[in-house]
């Protein structure tokens, strides 16, 4: 696959062509449908996937069966990159809320290549700081802020990776998303509905009124994009791409 016409993937981008030269053998598209499973928690993680559209979720299921989202991803970073460091199994479940598409490196392949370029190094070890920064930061707004201004937090967080404004959700993904019941799901959406921040529902598509929303939402948000964008922006510098592309912290 020829990765430097334009990887779509914020990490790849930032590589050098020699660099690229070193993955580009081994990798391989894939494409994802909306619920589709790129990892299951305790999996013992084979491939790391790249995305370059779509939007994927950490899920961490509890003893008692509930099913919470701890983090969104999209083409900005790399799904099961903890593997470059040493074999391991994934902590969570990766699902897809979005449909999308992904590049694929087997794990031996990608930590031969980490251990070869300090490019990649520097990619994948910013990549994990800012997974860890996004992990403490959700367990914090969880634990102190109110259910709409997540719900607003979280509805910014998925327009902010899909091209088309178009956010297709379940209630099922919003209550993991919340770690709430639906009931709880269908009253807070009435709320910002009653506000304007959501503007129609009709067939799982949400249209949104970003600028109410973001006055909904908790500072979590803004606090966080802008420190995530400063981190990649100071660190990867522009992509290394030769025609624009959709990244949700550019």
């Amino acid at each position: 696959m020829a990765l430097q016409t334009g990887p779509g993937n914020r990490l790849l981008a930032a590589l050098p062509p020699a660099d690229l030269n070193l993955l580009e053998p081994h990798v391989q598209k894939i494409a994802f449908e909306s619920d589709a499973v790129l990892v299951r928690t305790g999996d013992e993680l084979k491939q790391v996937y790249f995305p370059v559209s779509g939007v994927l979720a950490f899920l961490v299921e509890m003893s008692d069966g509930h099913i919470v989202a701890s983090t969104l991803m999209g083409s900005e970073g790399a799904v099961g990159a903890l593997a470059i460091l040493s074999p391991s199994h994934s902590p969570v479940t990766a699902t897809a809320y979005v449909a999308g598409a992904a590049l694929q490196i087997p794990v031996p392949r990608l930590q031969q290549a980490y251990e070869q370029s300090g490019a990649i190094k520097r990619v994948l070890r910013l990549h994990l700081r800012t997974q860890l920064l996004q992990l403490q930061n959700v367990a914090a707004c969880n634990a102190v802020h109110p259910v709409e201004c997540r719900m607003a937090r979280w509805l910014l967080e998925i327009h902010d990776r899909v091209a088309n404004g178009e956010i297709r959700l379940t209630q099922e993904a919003l209550a993991q998303l919340l770690g709430v019941r639906r009931t709880t799901v269908s009253l807070t959406m009435r709320k910002l509905r009653a506000i304007g921040c959501i503007i129609s529902e009709r067939r799982g598509v949400l249209e949104v009124h970003r600028t109410r929303l973001e006055n909904v939402a908790c500072e979590c948000y803004g606090v966080m994009r802008q420190r995530i964008k400063r981190m990649y922006e100071g660190e990867l510098g522009s992509p290394n791409v030769s025609h624009p592309q959709y990244f949700p912290f550019s």
